[in-house]
């Protein structure tokens, strides 16, 4: 069985800026990452007080988690983007460099772009959780065909 993923803008919904309102999933199985931190293999914090060097540490880290599961930017259903700022023209920079980045795709989905006032880590200024949809097992496919 492959994993089917649907997105869907209605035509009484308003026009988005890349993402799709709604995404439908006929899969066997989801993967919830935890939220990817600017942070490097030994847990420290990358780029302090540069958000790009940031999002860049980010993106290196959700390809490795979404890999780890057998995923890749395009089964994301999912995203939810956290931002230590309520600057709009910030918020739209960051949304432009992950959208144009190896994760893009995963923005395409249905997403949420938020400004917060603090994250997890001291300095961290962007987060991003993603849920990808994961084709069902070969187990559980002969399961479903007997």
């Amino acid at each position: 069985m492959t994993t089917e993923i649907g997105r869907i803008n209605p035509e009484q919904l308003h026009p988005t800026p890349g993402y799709h309102h709604i995404t439908v999933v006929e899969a066997g199985r989801t993967a919830y990452l935890a939220g990817q931190c600017p942070l490097d293999r030994s847990g420290t914090l990358v780029g302090p007080g540069d958000l790009d060097a940031q999002i860049g540490q980010v993106v290196a880290n959700a390809l490795v988690a979404l890999a780890a599961v057998g995923a890749g930017p395009a089964q994301v259903v999912r995203s939810v983007i956290y931002v230590v700022s309520d600057d709009v023209t910030v918020l739209e920079a960051t949304w432009h460099r992950l959208t144009g980045s190896a994760i893009g795709p995963a923005f395409t989905t249905a997403s949420t772009l938020l400004g917060v006032v603090r994250l997890g880590f001291p300095g961290q200024l962007v987060e991003v959780d993603l849920t990808a949809a994961l084709p069902a097992r070969a187990a559980e496919t002969a399961e479903r065909d007997l």
